[in-house]
């Protein structure tokens, strides 16, 4: 075991996740292991407590707490190597692509990053997306696991700093579509609850969700974040389901799963916010809609739109629908060519 290590950050390692800077310095320490020792406040950076995902500024002192030696080189872990099938799907699943950046439509029920118990995820089956580069690409956001949709990677370091930075000051802009139980009320608004986590029923904290809090509580809060969600409904069938379009002004874990759920509207196929039927005691529907439709989550990274980080060209990036959502729009006859790209946006 190797005693307390304080490291500087270098200026190259700036804007790194602490998690993503951790593997690199000490690659045999499992994500899981890394997670846990910022949770029990063992990893700190200028004497704080951080979360895994804190980002890294360069000069900062990380502490390093005692860790198990390296194994010897004969005896060290091996990469799972990545099947024939999932490098043909990874790869089919690039929607754009240049020297700098690349960008997949994210299948569902793939985590981008891997934890204790995932062993297949997008930041692992990214070794099969160099297309002859030097190092694999690099993530820069994440998505839920259950969330399809357009996922950014970075193809060198310096745009993966430009892209990180872009995503922090908002100067990206990310919408979804979902479909969603009933017909929220006004049909375009803004949702400003706070959030707190909310620990789940596993002996790890495993199924923890996020809990919704009136914004005038949330200073008062331990814990909680602000989070605002813009909202627009796109087409409705009747009052039972409607497909809604959603930007997360800002970025917090499952807050536009929380949000809807908060407003009574859940998005269709979330058991987790909406419950497991197909009724509940808000203002909407629950979160099944029985029959034909998907169980499936029905929430779609549906677009990016962004500065590219060497060309400064601006960029619009779209991803089809997952087959469960196709198969939804087509049994609500709901056609993307009959709504606008950003409902938001002013009509001139």
């Amino acid at each position: 075991m190797s005693g307390v290590q304080t490291l500087t950050v270098a200026p190259d390692e700036a804007d790194q996740r602490l998690d993503r800077w951790f593997r690199r310095h000490f690659p045999h320490v499992p994500q899981g292991r890394i997670e846990k020792m910022c949770r029990k406040g063992e990893i700190r950076v200028d004497g704080g407590r951080v979360k895994a995902a804190t980002r890294l500024d360069a000069g900062q002192s990380v502490r390093v707490p005692p860790l198990p030696d390296a194994p010897a080189p004969d005896t060290a872990p091996r990469r799972p190597a990545i099947s024939d099938a999932d490098a043909t799907m990874i790869r089919a699943a690039v929607i754009y692509r240049d020297d700098h950046i690349l960008a997949l439509n994210k299948p569902p029920g793939l985590p981008t990053q891997g934890g204790s118990k995932q062993t297949r995820h997008v930041d692992g089956l990214a070794e099969a997306l160099r297309f002859g580069a030097e190092d694999k690409p690099r993530l820069v956001h994440r998505l839920d696991k259950d969330t399809s949709g357009v996922l950014l990677l970075a193809r060198s370091r310096k745009a993966a700093a430009s892209l990180g930075a872009a995503f922090k000051s908002r100067d990206t802009r990310k919408i979804y579509w979902a479909a969603v139980a009933g017909v929220p009320e006004p049909r375009m608004g803004t949702i400003r609850y706070g959030l707190i986590k909310a620990a789940g029923r596993g002996a790890g904290g495993e199924g923890e969700k996020m809990r919704t809090i009136h914004p005038d509580e949330v200073d008062a809060t331990e814990g909680a974040q602000r989070a605002v969600t813009d909202y627009a409904v796109l087409s409705a069938l009747g009052q039972r389901v409607s497909w809604c379009a959603l930007v997360p002004v800002t970025g917090r874990t499952h807050q536009l799963r929380a949000h809807m759920a908060a407003l009574g509207h859940p998005i269709v196929g979330d058991g987790k916010y909406g419950g497991s039927g197909q009724e509940n005691l808000g203002d909407g529907w629950g979160a099944q809609l029985g029959g034909e439709v998907s169980r499936k989550l029905h929430l779609h990274a549906r677009s990016l739109s962004l500065t590219h980080p060497v060309t400064g060209a601006r960029l619009h990036l779209t991803a089809p629908l997952p087959d469960h959502m196709s198969r939804t729009w087509e049994f609500l006859d709901w056609q993307a060519a009959d709504v606008p790209a950003d409902p938001f946006e002013p009509e001139t």
